[in-house]
């Protein structure tokens, strides 16, 4: 299949002009100022991109993809992600996670889930287990979930500094890093572990003492849900500075009810304005996760869901509240989790890379979606 994009504003994610991109299977061919196909080329498509901005197709590396939560009890269990919430949030690639139920949502749902998301040309990673310590892996190993099955690329979301945590030594976090660490060195994979951070007072203060004394390298730990307080914020720009990824997240912030914590698009306008490693902090959804409130007595009192479509949201904020050119805004959705996720593919619009596009008009409304060369329909 060949498609053309004709006269796209090109934001790959750094801005090179207006250009045609050339797709030629499931990569980028060719970016060129004017490329002509020749006359009646069969199965050829052309795209008029006037007055459209292209850019890199969204990574969302924290998904639940087969649903979440349930800490309300059965009533709170939230569905399935389907494929219309995928591409009408302008997503591409996810990596999908269990979460606090790591019981009656099974490892083997996860893995059906992330293959049936392929099947439509998106891209699909998988964590291995869930809050719970010892991980709940699918072959009892997480390196041998990591080797062996595609989609595995790490571990997680392992809980810390949360009621709802297995509360083992954090020493133990560390054991799963080293864990997965061999098991993506011996398969190509980034081997890392995705740690959510409740509000217990606590915060990354005992995970940063225990990484500093032991051998696994910092990029292992993704730590996330980092904007959940200030305080936890500023943790989490120190955790930066020592050569760590943070993640963000951007579902569920309401004001006036989460006071404490930090809009996504804020907190990325204050790391560039402190100059704090832009390059190394992410945004995630949470999409189709359960974000339940809960009174100081640790009972829920109220819940919402998590959504996919906060991320772009997210961009559009950075860019028109935060004045934050769109070339920076694009960063934490785009190049730095393909750098976290180490999918080199990912990430840009480049000759060789996933043909993962979205043309945007001057709203940030998603006027057209490509994943791996394929046209999809968001609407």
């Amino acid at each position: 299949m060949i498609t053309l994009l004709k006269q796209a504003g090109v934001y790959a994610p750094e801005p090179i002009g207006t250009r045609d991109i050339l797709i030629a299977g499931s990569r980028i061919a060719a970016i060129e100022e004017d490329i002509d196909l020749p006359a009646n080329l069969p199965g050829a498509a052309v795209v008029d991109c006037r007055e459209l901005t292209a850019v890199p197709g969204l990574i969302d590396s924290h998904v639940h993809i087969i649903g979440g939560g349930g800490e309300g009890g059965f009533q709170t269990r939230t569905p399935e992600i389907t494929l219309g919430d995928i591409l009408l949030a302008g997503v591409t690639t996810l990596v999908g996670v269990r979460g606090t139920d790591g019981f009656t949502r099974s490892m083997e749902a996860l893995v059906a889930k992330a293959k049936e998301i392929e099947t439509h040309g998106l891209t699909c990673r998988l964590l291995t287990g869930s809050y719970q310590v010892p991980v709940r892996s699918l072959t009892g190993s997480v390196e041998k979930d990591i080797i062996l099955i595609h989609e595995i690329i790490g571990a997680g979301e392992i809980a810390m500094a949360d009621h709802r945590a297995s509360q083992r030594p954090v020493k133990d976090i560390i054991n799963i890093a080293a864990m997965a660490r061999v098991g993506g060195m011996l398969s190509g994979k980034p081997g890392i572990v995705n740690i959510h951070m409740g509000d217990g007072q606590s915060g990354l203060s005992p995970l940063i003492r225990e990484i500093q004394q032991s051998d696994v390298p910092i990029r292992h730990f993704i730590p996330t849900h980092i904007n959940r307080s200030w305080d936890l914020l500023l943790q989490g720009f120190d955790f930066v500075k020592a050569g760590g990824f943070i993640d963000l997240t951007a579902s569920g912030f309401t004001p006036g009810i989460d006071d404490e914590r930090t809009k996504c698009s804020r907190a990325f306008h204050i790391a560039v304005k402190q100059n704090t490693g832009i390059d190394r902090i992410t945004f995630s959804s949470d999409g189709q996760g359960s974000l339940p409130v809960f009174d100081r007595n640790s009972n829920v009192k109220g819940q919402t869901t998590g959504s996919c479509s906060a991320l772009l949201s997210e961009v559009r904020d950075m860019v028109n509240q935060e004045g934050i050119p769109l070339e920076t805004a694009l960063l934490p959705v785009t190049l730095n989790p393909a750098r976290m996720l180490q999918m080199p593919c990912k990430g840009r619009i480049a000759v060789g890379s996933d043909a993962d596009i979205l043309l945007l008009d001057s709203t940030f409304s998603i006027t057209a979606l490509f994943a791996r060369g394929k046209s999809m329909n968001a609407s």
